[in-house]
């Protein structure tokens, strides 16, 4: 893992709005952390989670509002989070969300829904992805950024594409009116920057998929905006879209971070639809891969998602955030020709943008990462022991 700073990890505007979670091994148990330059404060006593701030009428406001010891300068944090260089008497940093529910919209972009499509009829078999994709982008085009989902033209589309046998649940999610949300990771499951990602053992084709995550309070507001790796098993999920779940809820495999950043004056939603994520990989071997994720492409407007995952359809009492999906599909060769890309134990990904800072993982087998141990049960006791639940 390579050496995380202030500098490579904090957005670009010093006055952003940011809240985090460290571990406090003195008390077994995580703080709620807002960063003041490079200092972190500890306002768990105000907010015992992160999801108690969401919750408030404006938590940009609240945050700046609460006071609290420092618990330590954000360096050395930074410095002690890795797993293989972590003192356990000392401070690390965490996911910087709780007891929100951890969902994803897939298939938003136009080319990875392309890429889903390759994914299913290739059946999980990567030397087949080049020939498949040449012949969908004959058929569909490469260009659908103004297809609008659900649209007249849309349904158009989708007619041909049945009549010529080529439609695919991945296009009925990609351009019809439904869109693709699902369960990425439980309660307090997902990993920080500096950590390990997990890859499931049994993935021989798999990438990583970087994502702007919006952190949504229980009446549908959306308060913040942070970075995530929406870790993906092309092989698994291209066997069989039934295997979602397996593809993306693995110990380890939701990152997240490396802080929030509340929505405020200088900081919205028009700023997360503008937003371009940059992405590296970089092998254990010296293999290097680039790549963007444009926001302005996206094919479903992100308060679109949201509509569709909460409102009298489906609650949410303790929030949610919500992976908006990527424009990045990886098809860089990486061993052979027409073998494309899938991770290596030992890859280093970072995915960062001025706004949200830089969220880093390398990757690891799921059975290989510290497994998850501490859950909502463990966080109440916890933080009921140390006086911190109200009535």
């Amino acid at each position: 893992m390579p050496a995380l700073s202030p500098a490579t990890t904090l957005p670009a505007d010093p006055a952003a709005t940011l809240v985090g979670r460290v571990f406090l091994p003195a008390v077994d148990g995580p703080a709620v952390v807002a960063v003041r330059g490079h200092d972190l404060v500890d306002v768990t006593a105000t907010f015992p989670t992160v999801r108690d701030l969401c919750e408030t009428a404006d938590p940009a406001a609240a945050l700046a509002a609460a006071s609290g010891p420092s618990v330590g300068a954000l360096a050395d944090v930074l410095a002690n989070t890795p797993p293989d260089v972590r003192d356990p008497q000392r401070l690390w940093l965490l996911a910087p969300i709780d007891l929100q529910a951890v969902k994803a919209a897939g298939v938003t972009f136009p080319i990875s829904m392309i890429e889903r499509v390759i994914e299913e009829r290739a059946r999980g078999n990567p030397a087949a992805a080049d020939a498949i994709r040449a012949d969908i982008v004959r058929i569909v085009g490469d260009d659908l950024a103004a297809l609008k989902p659900g649209s007249p033209a849309a349904m158009a589309l989708k007619a041909a594409l049945i009549e010529q046998g080529m439609w695919s649940q991945y296009l009925e999610v990609g351009i019809g009116p439904d869109a693709e949300i699902f369960s990425k990771a439980q309660v307090l499951a997902s990993v920080g920057t500096g950590m390990d990602a997990g890859l499931h053992p049994i993935s021989t084709w798999n990438n990583p998929e970087p994502e702007v995550v919006l952190a949504i309070a229980s009446d549908g507001r959306i308060v913040g905006a942070t970075l995530g790796n929406d870790v993906n098993l092309r092989d698994v999920e291209g066997r069989s879209a039934l295997l979602l779940s397996k593809a993306k809820d693995n110990n380890a495999s939701s990152a997240i971070g490396p802080f929030l950043r509340l929505f405020d004056a200088g900081f919205g939603l028009d700023d997360v639809r503008r937003m371009t994520l940059t992405l590296t990989v970089e092998g254990p071997e010296g293999f290097r891969l680039d790549g963007a994720s444009d926001m302005a492409k996206i094919a479903r407007d992100p308060a679109d998602l949201v509509a569709q995952m909460i409102g009298r359809h489906h609650q949410y009492p303790d929030g949610a955030v919500l992976f908006l999906g990527t424009l990045f599909a990886p098809t860089k060769d990486r061993d052979a020709p027409g073998q494309g890309f899938t991770h290596k134990l030992g890859d280093i990904v970072t995915i960062a943008s001025p706004e949200l800072g830089s969220l880093v993982s390398r990757m690891r087998l799921s059975t290989e990462c510290e497994p998850w141990t501490y859950g909502p049960g463990r966080l109440m006791r916890n933080l009921a022991a140390r006086g911190l639940l109200g009535a």
